[in-house]
């Protein structure tokens, strides 16, 4: 049975506190979905762009941009990376949008096989391992660790999902999306793809919280800003067999929800200058609208009328705006028409 140690300190109390803060801040708020859109398509090019430089990757964010945009013929390597990790992502909104995603080994399996698709040997995408492997420090180009046997991979990772499955309702999903990430970089499971994997696995038990803004978050973006320190916290250095017992998750713990915070304010800011633009800003009276609605489910241009001293056909144009940002749709017609807010 897979325990893991860790304790919960001030700091990491801190940091959940402030991410539970900064995700109710988010969903409370309502965002013109012209820019959702844009933000959630920029959130994949950093992720991709990213996940894969942690790994090595060499290509620039520009380039990254351009490969995703013009999806070119004849990938090299580099170029596939980017394109596996950018269509599993867009795969993984089915999953994100249930309410309850099930954690198991063939999911993680289609994960892996995402991101490793024509980048491996067919019987090694979306497989464990079936052979030894190590792990080296790139500087040094010593060993530094060796993972558990391949014969016990399975049984370890199955060990971890029931950890995360029976732990959804006892465990802040902070900290269960940590121990999580962690531990499957130290099982390894794979022989190549093991980071990528864990990232995007990370991904669904984050979502788990509700953040409504999930798919501008862009996580990876705060590792790749310093791998190295990245490496240093997520690893661990011996013999498996010989270490498993005395992993401390604390450490990790804080750096991961340190992360956290940097991306959720990063997006913060990011949706806030996006909304102050003439075209997106919305003026008092459409937040009349609104609020009208959150208060009571639908509003009509007769209790509009009541709110605000502008013409209707200066009412028609408030209310088109928001359908046109998707903020709300138009229902029925004629004196029967009403609005409210559009369902995503």
């Amino acid at each position: 049975m897979f325990v893991p140690k860790y304790t919960i300190t001030s700091k990491l109390l801190l940091n959940i506190k402030r991410i539970s803060t900064l995700i109710f801040e988010l969903n409370s708020k309502q965002y013109n979905s012209i820019v959702l859109t844009k933000m959630e398509s920029s959130a994949r090019e950093i992720s991709a762009f990213s996940s894969t430089s942690i790994e090595g990757n060499p290509l620039p964010l520009t380039e990254v941009k351009r490969i995703l945009k013009n999806k070119p013929q004849n990938l090299r390597d580099s170029e596939q990376e980017i394109i596996n990790y950018n269509d599993t992502l867009i795969n993984m909104k089915d999953y994100i949008s249930q309410s309850i995603i099930d954690f198991d080994l063939s999911l993680i399996l289609k994960i892996h096989k995402g991101v490793t698709s024509k980048l491996l040997n067919k019987f090694q995408i979306g497989k464990l391992r079936q052979e030894s492997v190590f792990v080296n420090d790139p500087k040094k180009r010593q060993t530094i660790y060796l993972p558990p046997d391949h014969a016990d991979i399975k049984k370890q990772l199955e060990e971890l999902i029931i950890f995360a499955n029976t732990n959804k309702s006892l465990i802040d999903p902070l900290i269960l999306a940590g121990i999580f990430h962690k531990q499957f970089v130290i099982i390894h499971p794979f022989v190549d793809g093991n980071g990528r994997t864990a990232r995007l696995v990370t991904k669904l038990i984050l979502a788990t919280m509700g953040l409504n803004t999930f798919n501008l978050f862009s996580f990876e973006n705060y590792y790749n800003n310093n791998v190295s320190k990245y490496f240093e916290m997520v690893g661990v250095k011996g013999n498996y067999y010989e270490i498993k017992d005395a992993v401390d998750f604390t450490p990790w713990l804080e750096y991961f929800t340190d992360g956290i915070i940097d991306e959720l304010l990063r997006v913060g800011q990011e949706l806030k200058t996006s909304a102050l633009t003439p075209d997106t800003e919305l003026k008092d009276y459409h937040h009349q609208i609104l609020n009208y609605i959150n208060k009571h489910g639908y509003i009509t241009d007769k209790d509009y009328a009541r709110l605000t001293i502008r013409a209707k056909p200066t009412r028609n144009i408030d209310f088109n705006k928001l359908i046109n940002q998707g903020y709300i749709e138009r229902l029925g017609k004629g004196r029967a028409t009403y609005y409210k807010n559009v369902v995503k």
